[in-house]
């Protein structure tokens, strides 16, 4: 059994509290991501998972065993941690293979023990092993890390922004190795990132860590689905928030009657909706529908987005794919898709009817809010 428990546990440095009563389970096998901006205190949890600080408050536990309290700690070498740093930190005078069995006891170092193996499961060649890794590209040393912190089958492994250093074509392939070899090896991970695209993908579930909090633990559809809070929403992806009124399993709003999610709260709302969820129409293909006119359009390739103005004059943004853009100055009819999402206006009256908790965080306005 490998599974990862934190139970209140918090750390101070000075009167600056960076954690704060942190409860966080990685079941065994399974990848968490841990997501949050910087200075949310990701570095601090790291720490005290490796034993580099001391907790102040709380527990942590590797497999059953406790590992950190206020009255215990253990050191590094004893938790049975792998680790796989953000540019991999290869030592330039090893081999792959040297590189790969560094943690190992002195008779196994020698005999190479599983190096063809392991190299395997990071789907590298085997003929990789006498290379040196100023000849691997960023993916193949991130890999090769990977595959050193797998060698001594440790009970957990902790990723650290693996793939920032990496271009985009490369971190998805790499990602996605990553993935497919720490599920290979059944190990439990925590992965640390601020990517929110890169947390969705990976992670089995996803934290969300804010100012020493952690806000929200829920699945990637969960999450992105049903934030537990307005500025959440707009950190987790791009956020569409108009005004309206829920009653029974409808809200309406500027963009007419929406389909609610199971559980919203009644009356005054916030509604959320995700810019790919709004589907641009000719302005005659739809009766009542109600219509914008193209601001500007931001092209990406395979996708565009595109900053409208509805006829009352509210801003929003819609997602579509590339090869459908409209012109700015264009009019469209806009149709919503799929069921939304909806917070309790501030002020307003609601129901509870087993509302979201909105936590509320210190964080820009959402991009996309009605009268931006």
């Amino acid at each position: 059994m490998s599974e990862l428990k934190i139970e209140k546990l918090g750390k101070r440095f000075g009167e600056h509290r960076v954690l704060d009563d942190i409860n966080l389970t990685v079941e065994q096998g399974s990848l968490l991501a841990l997501l949050g901006p910087s200075g949310s205190g990701k570095t601090t949890l790291l720490r005290l998972l490796c034993g580099f600080e001391r907790c102040d408050a709380g527990s942590i536990r590797i497999g059953g065993r406790l590992v950190s309290s206020a009255q215990l700690h253990l050191p590094p070498e004893k938790r049975q941690i792998g680790y796989v740093p953000q540019e991999g930190a290869l030592f330039p005078h090893l081999s792959v293979a040297d590189n790969i069995v560094f943690g190992l006891p002195r008779a196994e170092r020698r005999e190479r023990r599983r190096v063809a193996e392991l190299l395997d499961m990071v789907g590298l060649p085997a003929n990789f092993a006498e290379r040196a890794p100023q000849q691997l590209s960023g993916g193949q040393q991130q890999r090769v890390a990977l595959a050193r912190a797998l060698a001594p089958k440790p009970a957990l492994v902790l990723l650290d922004e693996p793939f920032s250093a990496l271009d985009a074509a490369l971190r998805a392939e790499t990602r996605q190795a990553v993935a497919d070899a720490l599920a290979a090896s059944g190990t439990t991970a925590l992965m640390v990132t601020h990517d929110q695209a890169e947390a969705l993908t990976m992670g089995r579930q996803v934290a969300v860590l804010w100012q020493g909090r952690l806000l929200q633990v829920a699945t990637p559809q969960t999450l992105y689905q049903r934030p537990a809070s307005p500025e959440l929403a707009d950190f987790v992806g791009d956020a569409v928030l108009l005004p309206g009124r829920a009653q029974g399993g409808e809200a309406q709003c500027a963009l007419g009657r929406l389909p609610l999610l199971d559980g919203m709260p009644q009356g005054e709302v916030n509604v959320l909706l995700r810019p790919e969820q709004i589907r641009l129409l000719p302005p005659t293909s739809t009766g009542h529908a109600p219509q914008a006119s193209v601001l500007d359009v931001s092209f990406s390739g395979h996708d565009a987005c595109v900053r409208l103005v509805l006829e009352n004059g509210s801003l929003l943004a819609a997602r579509v794919p590339g090869y459908s853009c409209p012109q700015p100055g264009q009019t469209v009819a806009l149709q919503v898709e799929g069921a939304v999402a909806c917070f309790a206006a501030p002020g307003g009256s609601s129901s509870a009817g087993g509302s979201i908790a909105a936590t509320r965080l210190q964080h820009s306005p959402a991009l996309f809010r009605q009268g931006r």
